[in-house]
């Protein structure tokens, strides 16, 4: 599936042209103004926006800024376009949050490895967050913002853990979020659905409780939001390869080896 970018430019010239040629390798939507630019990202999986920074209606510096600072959009990465070689204008962008700032006029393989570079960074840390999904999202070079949305999602979906209705509604309902964009976010983020998340979350949680700690699997299987044993055990098998009852089983064997050991 190809990731979508979104070309801001009040010269329909330009986004034609750039249209056509990042088309090859992208998904392109276009808007002539910063407002129809938010509009857009609400109906879009957008992974960038290339925006000029003199666009009618709300600029390219006010777009960044609307972007970087709200919950819903914060994840987009932005590449503002300047106008000539005036240090300000990169400076005011990225004051606004800007990922990159690139000057008018350009090349069209300086836009192109710059896309290429933001979006190869996003996916390093979708694989980090796939693999240590509770882990300090730091040591993946996160941006902050998407680093505290991601330990407060995380918190979220632990703290109503044992909930069996716990899923995108309840989520969007209780961040005060739209369920698509909560969907189009935890996709960017985590590359993996919200329902998908809560699933991966509720059973690395049960690794946790099947480990050394003396509860029973039908005991794990309330704990984690699971209806019955029985549905545990199907999640559990799919995500691990083993049943919860091999994997207690193995874990009382390391606990002892370890233990007569040291």
């Amino acid at each position: 599936m190809q990731d979508t970018l979104l070309i801001v430019d009040n010269n329909r010239d330009i986004l034609q042209l750039l249209s056509r040629d990042l088309g090859k390798d992208y998904l392109v939507v276009t808007a002539e103004n910063g407002q129809h630019a938010l509009e857009m990202i609400e109906s879009h999986p957008v992974r960038i926006i290339i925006s000029d920074m003199q666009t009618p209606l709300l600029s390219g510096f006010d777009l960044c800024l609307h972007v970087k600072t709200s919950l819903h959009y914060s994840h987009i990465p932005v590449i503002l376009l300047t106008v000539g070689k005036r240090p300000q204008s990169q400076l005011d962008g990225l004051k606004a949050g800007a990922d990159a700032c690139i000057d008018k006029p350009f090349s069209s393989e300086h836009l192109k490895a710059q896309i290429s570079s933001l979006l190869n960074n996003r996916k390093k840390i979708r694989a980090y967050y796939t693999r240590y999904p509770q882990g300090h999202m730091a040591a993946a070079n996160c941006p902050k913002p998407e680093e505290d949305f991601l330990a407060a999602l995380n918190h979220l979906i632990l703290d109503n853990i044992e909930n069996t209705a716990l899923d995108v509604d309840l989520l969007a309902k209780l961040l005060n979020i739209s369920r698509p964009t909560l969907y189009r976010k935890i996709k960017a983020l985590s590359d993996m659905t919200p329902n998908e998340l809560v699933m991966e979350t509720r059973l690395k949680k049960a690794i946790e409780l099947l480990t050394g700690t003396g509860y029973k699997i039908f005991e794990v299987a309330l704990m984690t939001g699971f209806n019955s044993q029985s549905s545990f055990g199907k999640a559990f098998l799919r995500q691990f390869k083993m049943t919860p009852t091999a994997f207690q089983q193995i874990s009382k064997k390391e606990g002892i080896l370890r233990t007569s050991f040291f």
